[in-house]
């Protein structure tokens, strides 16, 4: 088993992909990270993507991200090196990287509540420097790592770092989708998306996706989705409202994180409806109570604690979740200023997840 080091690698460089203020990212040399405390590990990145929410943090929405951080939490890689107190993973071994690291002793991740560890919760590309480099550090390495096994693709892995966790927890579960629900997805980019591939697995009756952007659209019917709804014209709420025959839905989830997208959820949403937000909101938002104080709604809000990533992995494995098709868009990684352009103009570029390949590795 490999020991903690410092002495000797701190003249190791890499390249990584940082961060430097608002609309200001670089791909730069940086040190290779090492190990600092006795549960991490270090990995060596072979495949990444970019979250939504790496552009709000491009955007200067998180103002918590400071200058100089190395952005990104979703990867695939190998691991390279790991502290003393690392039991479950070895050198060599090829794991999942979640965005959620875990001490699994404090109060909140008792609660089942890993996004909130006192010592951990989201920290790559956050707090500490993330995977959007050739190589990344990953504290508490035994409950943020998930062994990929023979046979399941780097593309469909690296889906289990943040977005499919993501549209489960944050969407479909906080939702409480059923069988029978009528739901509507308000944004059809790849964490809309992801949400509607959860939400299938709970048989509602009706899936309407709402979004500005016509080709998304079409990819969301080809996803499965029963009706979709382009908002452009400022209207969304009224056609949905005439899809359910004036009565609304049961289940609105905002995938954005905008005023405008949470104000048709609250305009869509029946009596005794509940609105999931998953969208991460950079601004204030109103809530509409003077309409809704009597109608008996449920409101939720979450980050994702990526808990049901073993079973997502599973369902990958049987063939039952085929997360790839997410996927529009590869690049290497000395292209990842290309491919945050082609993300942050996704309508442009007609982009939904793009994968990002360390192909030196």
């Amino acid at each position: 088993m490999n020991r903690p080091t410092h002495e000797g690698n701190h003249k190791a460089m890499m390249k990584a992909l940082v961060y430097h203020g608002p609309q200001r990212i670089e791909w730069e040399d940086r040190p290779k990270p090492v190990i600092l405390q006795e549960t991490d590990a270090v990995v060596r990145i072979t495949t990444t993507t970019i979250c939504g929410t790496d552009l709000h943090i491009f955007k200067g929405d998180v103002p918590a991200v400071s200058d100089g951080r190395i952005l990104g939490h979703e990867g695939v890689g190998v691991i390279e090196e790991i502290g003393t107190n690392v039991l479950q993973f070895h050198p060599g071994d090829k794991v999942v990287i979640s965005l959620i690291s875990s001490c699994g002793r404090c109060p909140f991740c008792k609660k089942g509540m890993y996004s909130h560890c006192l010592t951990g919760g989201w920290q790559l590309g956050n707090r500490i420097d993330g995977t959007q480099a050739e190589y990344v550090r990953i504290p508490m390495a035994d409950t943020g790592l998930y062994l990929l096994p023979p046979g399941v693709q780097e593309e469909a892995g690296v889906m289990l770092s943040c977005i499919l966790p993501t549209g489960l927890e944050c969407g479909a579960l906080n939702a409480r989708v059923k069988p029978g629900d009528t739901v509507a997805i308000v944004g059809a980019g790849p964490v809309g998306l992801a949400a509607l591939l959860m939400a299938q697995l709970y048989s509602p009756a009706q899936t309407i996706m709402i979004d500005l952007d016509e080709n998304r659209l079409k990819i969301a019917r080809s996803f499965g989705a029963t009706q979709t709804v382009n908002s452009s014209d400022g209207k969304a709420a009224e056609r949905v409202l005439e899809l359910t025959q004036t009565t609304g839905v049961d289940v609105a989830i905002e995938a954005v994180g905008l005023g405008a997208t949470f104000d048709i959820c609250q305009a869509i949403i029946a009596p005794g409806g509940r609105i999931a937000n998953v969208g991460v909101h950079g601004k204030p938002v109103e809530l509409h109570l003077e309409k809704l104080w009597s109608s008996n709604i449920t409101l939720t809000t979450r980050l994702v604690d990526a808990g049901s990533t073993p079973m997502l992995l599973k369902m990958i494995q049987a063939g039952r979740l085929d997360p790839a098709r997410l996927i529009s868009h590869r690049f290497s990684m000395p292209e990842i200023l290309k491919a945050y352009d082609t993300f942050a103009n996704a309508s442009r570029e007609q982009a939904l997840k793009v994968v990002i390949k360390n192909e030196g590795s």
